[in-house]
């Protein structure tokens, strides 16, 4: 039996061509990244410290359109990496906005004040969100009113002082509490993980959708929250001024 020594080589010459190829797209961001997200769509992901340190320069822009960022908690919590997200995020062109975790048992005045003393006043950046959930929060002997006035307060001021209109992170159980018909000029960021298009208790629309809690992401070690916009590009950056 005769080994064509010509046709060996060429073989392994096309292996570590394609072999060469994909490590250059994989490590370039364009393979690696999970089958939930959709390049169709305006996708966005929600980081915090949880996330621990994230390789931004990794983290494919082609897909992710948008990053929420956590930067403060309650009265006075305030995310550890909060910083080093946003510059470098902003760093590397990502459209970049922060959030607070919004605590019943914190007055809505002192908590706008954690974020106001948190969070840069940038032009370009998204407008700020307020998280509203149950998960995480504290225990408070406050009435619904009471709660929604503190959520009235900190809306106000962040309107004020960012000049953008806070959009509401929130969940079916929180919002049918204390949202239905009311901030109607607020828009609305709903977590549904197991509905793709989710229907809201008075049929108001919903701005994003965070659909996942599992994403992988390329230049991020654990899992995170993957959201999409439901509109086109240009009423995303219409939105997004």
């Amino acid at each position: 039996m005769t080994i064509n020594l010509e046709k060996i080589l060429k073989l392994i010459t096309y292996f570590f061509v394609a072999l060469t190829i994909l490590l250059y797209f994989y490590f370039k961001g364009y393979l690696g990244d999970n089958d939930d997200i959709n390049s169709s769509k305006i996708m966005g992901i929600d980081v915090s410290n949880h996330q621990k340190e994230i390789d931004w320069d990794d983290v494919n822009e082609r897909l992710v359109h948008f990053v929420y960022i956590k930067a403060t908690e309650g009265g006075d919590f305030k995310d550890k990496r909060f910083n080093q997200n946003w510059e470098e995020a902003r760093d590397e062109g990502f459209k970049v906005g922060a959030y607070h975790f919004f605590k019943s048992c914190k007055s809505g005045e002192e908590q706008a004040n954690n974020f106001i003393d948190s969070v840069p006043k940038e032009p370009d950046s998204l407008p700020p969100a307020i998280d509203l959930e149950f998960l995480g929060n504290c225990d408070s002997n406050k009435t619904d009113e009471q709660i929604v006035q503190d959520i009235v307060v900190i809306e106000d001021r962040l309107y004020k002082y960012y000049g953008k209109r806070p959009i509401f992170y929130t969940n079916n159980h929180f919002y049918d509490r204390y949202l239905v018909g009311k901030f109607l000029d607020n828009p609305i960021w709903y977590s549904d993980i197991h509905n793709k298009k989710p229907k809201i208790i008075d049929d108001r629309e919903w701005l994003i959708l965070q659909f996942s809690h599992t994403g992988k992401i390329k230049g991020i070690d654990t899992d995170v929250d993957l959201n999409y916009f439901n509109g086109s590009k240009d009423e995303f950056l219409k939105w997004a001024k």
